[in-house]
C-alpha cells in the first residue's frame, strides 16, 4: 500500500479531515498526517519543521508561507493549488455576548472593550498585530496574546482565557466552546487562499498528485462549505 506524508496548517483541515477517509479507501493509499503553521518564527512552522528535517510529501498552508518554501526551492515548480478561501473572522466563548463587527468602528470598539484577546502567530496574526491594529490606532489599547497554532488561540478561548479571537473563519466554525460571531468587515478583510504543493524529492509523487487532484475536485465544495471557507473558483 502506498503511503504519503501531508503537513498541513489549521486553515485547511476542517475540510481535508472530511475527505481524508473517503480518499484513502478509493485510493488505497495511506496518509500520514503532520501538522505545522503556515507562518511564524516558532519551531512548529512547516518551514521550521522541514529546515529541522521533518519530512512530507505533501504540504498545505497559506499563500504567504507557501511562497516562502517556493522561495526556498523546496517545492516541485507547478506542483501548488490554490484549494479554498478563508476570510479572518471573530469569535467569542460560548454563550457570551457576541459583539457588533458590522463596521471597522464597531470592530475596534469591540476588540478595545473586550481587553484580552487571542491570535494565532501564523499568517492572520502577523497581519493583524504588524498592519491592522497599528492602523486602526488601537494596539496600545489591547493586550493580545499569541499562540503559535490556531488551535491553541480557541483552546484559550473556548477556556474563557480571552473575550475574542481573530483568525481564518475555518479555525473557529465547529469548535467546542467558541461561538463564531462572523467575518471582519470588507474593508480590514484578510482573505487568506490556502493551497497544496508537493515538496522537491518526494519519492511519492503520483499518489501526491492524486491527493492533490481529490481535494481541488468537486468532492470538495461541500467540506469546504461547512468548514467556513469558499472555494476558489
Amino acid at each position: 500500500m502506498a503511503q504519503l506524508e501531508v503537513m498541513i496548517s489549521g486553515g485547511f483541515s476542517g475540510p481535508y479531515k472530511q475527505m481524508l477517509p473517503a480518499f484513502e479507501k478509493a485510493t488505497g493509499i495511506q496518509v500520514v498526517t503532520k501538522s505545522g503553521a503556515s507562518q511564524g518564527s516558532g519551531p512548529k512552522t512547516i518551514k521550521a519543521q522541514l529546515a529541522a528535517g521533518v519530512t512530507a510529501d505533501v504540504v498545505i498552508l497559506s499563500r504567504e508561507g507557501l511562497e516562502e518554501l517556493i522561495a526556498q526551492n523546496r517545492i516541485i515548480p507547478n506542483s501548488d493549488v490554490d484549494l479554498a478561501k478563508a476570510p479572518l473572522g471573530l469569535a467569542v466563548p460560548t454563550g457570551n455576548p457576541r459583539p457588533d463587527i458590522s463596521t471597522t468602528k464597531a470592530f475596534a470598539d469591540a476588540l478595545v472593550k473586550a481587553k484580552k484577546i487571542v491570535v494565532p502567530g501564523s499568517t492572520s496574526g502577523i497581519y493583524l498585530i504588524d498592519e491592522l491594529f497599528p492602523k486602526l490606532g488601537i494596539k496600545n489599547q489591547l493586550t493580545v496574546q499569541v499562540t503559535e497554532r490556531g488551535s491553541q488561540a480557541t483552546a484559550v478561548l473556548a477556556a474563557r482565557e480571552a473575550n475574542i479571537a481573530v483568525q481564518p473563519s475555518s479555525e473557529l466554525v465547529n469548535i467546542a466552546g467558541v461561538d463564531y460571531v462572523g467575518a471582519l468587515p470588507s474593508d480590514i478583510q484578510l482573505i487568506q487562499t490556502f493551497a497544496a504543493a508537493i515538496i522537491m524529492n518526494s519519492p511519492n509523487q503520483e499518489a501526491a498528485k492524486k491527493l492533490i487532484q481529490y481535494l481541488s475536485s468537486l468532492n470538495a465544495a461541500e467540506p469546504i462549505k461547512h468548514s467556513g471557507m469558499n472555494a476558489v473558483r
